[in-house]
């Protein structure tokens, strides 16, 4: 499998006001962040107007959802908004699907809350009129990138990388599990041993396909250090409590060390999974781009 070159993704959700969240912007390009994400929950700004406002801010930083919900989403509707941006922004747009997971955003929109098999058939189904509605050269507004944006699918569950193996131009693996016997979107993080068992079906269902899919994953912990050891029993002790330090290290959701002990992190998994496209919160922008200079 040829070894993809390392990119780097900022998920956000901060709109404080439009000056702040332009400096932002040109700030992460200058960090050598690749693409600024946004996510689809009702608690955070719309995510396409804000992406062209990054897009228009910047000059080579691509833009994308990560992920968009799609029970929020009607296909026709969703491909003008993507045929939008793809074209104002010149072809920056990456487009992040998934099959939705938080029930008290349903509620609260009042959308019939279906199990996740159906949820997942839906997002199958999106996907095929996406891809006719875009390919289509009568299409207006017409992307730029053809035949359509990359396509970037997110989960965990079989059906979802089943959907990925079939479909995926990128898999985000967030690498968090619904905790069982807990509230919908209580979450812990994925050991190393079910990520090599989550990759391993992915790669299983798409055969000769995987190597064309980029692998991305969400990192939801960054700490650089001296004191690797003592980073990580905090993180045991606090954020990360109930997971042995033994595992925090091993987890490609945590990054800790100096700057070049989380460099060797990267190109490790990236040997081990193939995760060559590292997203990080906006809360741990400034630590990512310390790893990222060191990186490029």
């Amino acid at each position: 499998m040829t070894q993809r070159a390392f990119r780097f993704g900022l998920n956000t959700r901060e709109i404080d006001d439009r000056e702040r969240f332009v400096e932002r912007c040109r700030w992460a390009e200058r960090s050598g962040f690749d693409t600024l994400h946004l996510p689809d929950h009702l608690q955070a700004p719309s995510p396409f107007p804000v992406m062209m406002a990054a897009a228009d801010a910047t000059e080579r930083l691509r833009v994308g959802t990560l992920v968009l919900n799609i029970g929020f989403w009607n296909p026709a509707l969703l491909a003008r908004e993507v045929a939008s941006v793809d074209r104002l922004s010149g072809g920056r747009l990456e487009l992040g699907l998934g099959a939705g997971h938080m029930k008290s955003e349903f509620d609260q929109a009042g959308i019939e809350w279906e199990p996740v098999g159906k949820r997942t058939d839906r997002l199958r189904d999106t996907i095929i009129e996406l891809d006719r509605l875009l390919t289509d050269l009568d299409h207006r507004p017409a992307v730029v990138q053809r035949p359509r944006p990359p396509l970037l699918l997110a989960g965990t569950g079989d059906g979802m990388l089943e959907v990925a193996a079939e479909h995926a131009d990128i898999f985000g693996y967030g690498g968090l599990w619904q905790q069982k016997g807990q509230p919908p979107g209580t979450f812990r993080l994925a050991t190393a041993a079910e990520t090599d068992e989550r990759i391993g079906f992915i790669r299983e269902r798409a055969g000769d396909r995987f190597d064309q899919i980029e692998l991305n994953v969400l990192v939801q912990a960054v700490e650089i250090t001296d004191d690797r050891d003592a980073a990580v029993a905090r993180l045991a002790a606090d954020t990360l409590e109930g997971m042995p330090a033994e595992e925090i290290l091993r987890t490609p959701m945590v990054l800790v060390g100096t700057v070049q002990q989380i460099v060797d992190q990267l190109h490790e998994r990236r040997d081990r999974y193939g995760f060559s496209y590292i997203s990080v919160h906006q809360h741990l922008a400034e630590k990512m781009a310390h790893v990222i200079d060191a990186v490029k």
